[in-house]
């Protein structure tokens, strides 16, 4: 089989990723700046390489099949000056010439599973991503999830540090939100499903069994630490600014990766498409994720 290139391998997904598609006997890649730090399974083929200048990426998609695209970088910066969105256009635009060069036929690329029209920078910039992307390959899949439920995950990170701190929460509206959260494990499964899967969709809905709301989530976070769950004060005022501001204060999570994330919890996460036959068929509960997670 052709080599599988990674990008984005050394995320807490992109990780587990190149783990899997190891297992699945694959021959895998990955571009990282600093190949001395990247701690990859030594199977793996790593190139020295940077998606925003372009450095190493001809190199790392010579002789490619399949490529995974992992990297965000949204919550690099946090001065006002921050333009995750301007970095992210300009990386995907860099790398999907490389890869029509390259003539790539799959490319799978994870965004955010948000309803349309959904008022969020970083979701807006996930989505405009994934058009670049298939504007230069044909064969991109836009496998879009939900909250991710892991212990490396920012949201999940979030939501456990809250309920586990405060006994109470003055919360805007977007607590009445519903959403679908996946498990890490399946999301990550899903994905190295989708290496060879035949003739997936142009995009690829994830979520989990369960659909709740965030003040749901809060309840059964509560119930899985054994705590009480936190008494929420709706406060139909307070901005996603200040709610960042505050969820900074409370949780290790850097504000300039807060502050895209609370903008987008007002954005409806449900899957209305369910993914074909092979992708994410048996999912897990929330209470089995969250578990797993604490594990």
């Amino acid at each position: 089989m052709d080599p599988v290139l990674v990008f984005g391998a050394t995320g807490a997904i992109g990780r587990r990723l190149v783990t899997a598609l190891l297992a699945d006997h694959h021959d895998v890649r990955a571009l990282v700046r600093d190949p001395g730090r990247a701690d990859l399974p030594p199977e793996v083929d790593v190139v020295r390489g940077d998606v925003l200048t372009g450095e190493g990426v001809d190199d790392a998609l010579r002789g490619v099949g399949c490529v995974y695209y992992l990297v965000h970088s949204m919550g690099r910066g946090s001065g006002p000056s921050d333009d995750f969105a301007d970095r992210d256009r300009r990386a995907a635009e860099l790398v999907g010439e490389a890869a029509a060069r390259a003539g790539v036929q799959r490319l799978v690329y994870l965004g955010g599973l948000e309803a349309d029209g959904a008022d969020s920078e970083h979701l807006r910039s996930r989505r405009e991503v994934a058009d670049i992307l298939a504007r230069h390959v044909s064969g991109t899949v836009h496998a879009r999830a939900a909250m991710v439920i892991g212990p490396e995950s920012a949201s999940f990170v979030m939501l456990e540090t809250l309920v586990r701190r405060l006994p109470a929460m003055i919360c805007p509206r977007w607590v009445d939100t519903r959403t679908q959260p996946i498990a890490m494990d399946d999301v990550v499964a899903a994905l190295a499903a989708l290496a060879d899967h035949p003739g997936p969709p142009a995009e690829v809905q994830l979520g989990g069994a369960d659909v709740l709301t965030y003040e749901e989530m809060m309840e059964r976070m509560a119930r899985a630490l054994g705590r009480r769950p936190p008494a929420i004060v709706r406060v139909p005022v307070l901005t996603p600014r200040l709610s960042s501001y505050w969820v900074t204060l409370i949780t290790p999570v850097e504000l300039g990766l807060v502050k895209p994330l609370v903008a987008g919890l007002s954005a409806e996460m449900v899957v209305t498409d369910p993914p074909p036959a092979g992708i994410n068929d048996t999912p897990k509960g929330f209470d089995e994720a969250v578990a797993d997670a604490l594990a």
